[in-house]
């Protein structure tokens, strides 16, 4: 990513130059008891250092992001972004090619034969690519703007305040560690970048997969799986568990699963891969009780490894877990009172939008600002399948298990008019309540672009409203949105509290 450093350097200086003639650059510095500006220096360039180096130079600090792909870090340039790219692709696939019962058909040709879609996989990776291009570039101008500075390559700790890049050494009053995860290896099933993936190698495929194997029925094979699998490959998934999405809410994932059958996926339940191998043109994934799977390409998707090896942590004195992600508390501090960190590299929920929020919350600790700290309940995460599955809060596993009392209720979107309208069958809305004061708790919505909606429920959860506020408070009519006010109206009637 050179072309983003290049434009990161020239958009410094035109900034700076531009702002500094308006009176625009040069906050109110951050000073520390000697009258010094505040040196933070974040390693790592994703989410959970970007966010928090705008964050601390804000606030007055002289900030330093040390990033060796480019500003945006693998979120931007690999992993979420590429992928969610793709999977827009893929659901407007999917919608265009479920739209007969609304009365499109498609032409194939002059004759008047109908036709189906087809895919450009050329043309889906470029945009794919040019699209993270562009996304890490606007990280970099924002970076620009706050007089960030970004040294490109691999930093390690030397001493308690010092990073090193190279030959370069950066004194540091503040460090923050965001340094990522990579996608975890099998023994067995090394990647080899054309017939063997993982999903940061899939934007360089010169065609579709003809029968995409994906190992792994996480969020991540649950995306991938859908999105090749809309836009055209055969794809069998190969889940260790019972059912995919195994940590993610029951109903949710019954949804999922039967939409993925419909379509014409293999779901393999109840098998583990024991290893995958070439075969000329094929790949053979071998399961742990014999049986052999074959297709065009495995995917591997199962789990991802924090990147904190060999930067020195051990010897700051940094307290890791056993599998070597970075353990803070609530506010992102390590052991280390100077020394936080943020994102993947702490195991704690892979969302970009967690690793903003713990970068952020890091700085204003680290700073001197009132903070909140980091409260899980409040977060809102969304699978981009198709149909999305998105949730905050409490869960239905919760709420069986006896851990937390609830109520609860389940709205299945059929009944939706603007569901009926655009052709929408699948999916539904959950939320759960305090039985004595109806205080929403959380829930779960099924849906297309339920990421979208998922927001109303969680502002919900974050203020303490009760059910009766919700279900009173206007949704557009026809709207998705009208689930969430009618499922709040039914457990008004449904459960007196």
């Amino acid at each position: 990513m050179l072309e983003a450093y290049a434009a990161y350097s020239a958009t410094v200086a035109k900034r700076t130059s531009a702002g500094r003639a308006r009176g625009l650059v040069g906050p109110l510095p951050s000073v520390r008891n000697n009258g010094d500006v505040t040196r933070i220096v974040i390693i790592g360039g994703g989410p959970g250092g970007y966010e928090a180096a705008l964050v601390a130079a804000q606030l007055g600090a002289d900030v330093t992001v040390v990033e060796r792909d480019g500003p945006g870090g693998a979120c931007v340039l690999t992993d979420c972004v590429p992928s969610k790219t793709l999977i827009a692709t893929s659901t407007r696939m999917a919608v265009m090619s479920e739209s007969e019962g609304l009365g499109l058909r498609f032409n194939g040709g002059p004759d008047g034969e109908v036709g189906g879609l087809e895919v450009d996989l050329a043309t889906v990776n470029k945009r794919v690519k040019d699209l993270a291009r562009a996304q890490s570039f606007d990280v970099a101008e924002r970076l620009a703007y706050e007089e960030v500075k970004i040294v490109r390559g691999e930093a390690r700790l030397v001493e308690p305040h010092v990073v090193a890049v190279g030959d370069r050494h950066l004194r540091a009053d503040v460090i923050l560690i965001a340094t990522g995860a990579t996608p975890r290896v099998l023994p067995g099933a090394e990647p080899d970048g054309e017939r063997i993936l993982n999903w940061r190698q899939l934007y360089d495929l010169p065609e579709l997969p003809e029968e995409l194997i994906v190992v792994g029925s996480g969020v991540t094979g649950a995306e991938l799986a859908g999105a090749y699998l809309s836009l055209g490959s055969k794809v069998t998934l190969v889940s260790s568990r019972d059912r995919i999405l195994p940590t993610e809410d029951a109903d949710a994932a019954a949804v999922l699963q039967d939409v993925f059958l419909r379509r014409g996926m293999n779901v393999m339940s109840r098998s583990r891969a024991a290893g995958v191998e070439r075969s000329g043109d094929s790949v053979i994934v071998t399961l742990e009780d014999g049986r052999k799977v074959e297709g065009s390409h495995c995917l591997m998707t199962v789990g991802m490894e924090p990147n904190t090896r060999g930067i020195g942590l051990e010897k700051a004195g940094i307290a890791l877990s056993p599998q070597g992600f970075v353990q803070v508390d609530k506010v992102s501090r390590t052991n280390v009172p100077h020394i936080y960190a943020s994102g993947d590299c702490t195991g704690i929920l892979m969302l970009a939008s967690v690793a903003g929020m713990q970068g952020r919350i890091a700085m204003w600790h680290a700073l001197g600002e009132a903070v909140q700290p980091l409260k899980l309940g409040w977060v809102a995460s969304n699978i981009f399948t198709d149909p999305e599955v998105a949730s905050v809060g409490v869960t239905q596993k919760m709420v069986d298990s006896g851990d937390v009392n609830a109520r609860t209720v389940m709205l299945p979107l059929f009944s939706n008019a603007r569901a009926k309208m655009q052709g929408f069958e699948d999916g539904f809305v959950k939320l759960f309540c305090r039985p004595s004061t109806g205080i929403l708790l959380g829930g779960v919505i099924v849906a297309p672009r339920a990421s979208e909606l998922i927001l109303g429920v969680s502002v919900a959860v974050q203020q303490h409203l009760t059910v009766e506020q919700l279900a009173q408070t206007f949704a557009v009519y026809p709207s998705l949105t009208g689930s969430i006010t009618e499922a709040s109206r039914r457990l008004m009637t449904e459960h007196q509290y």
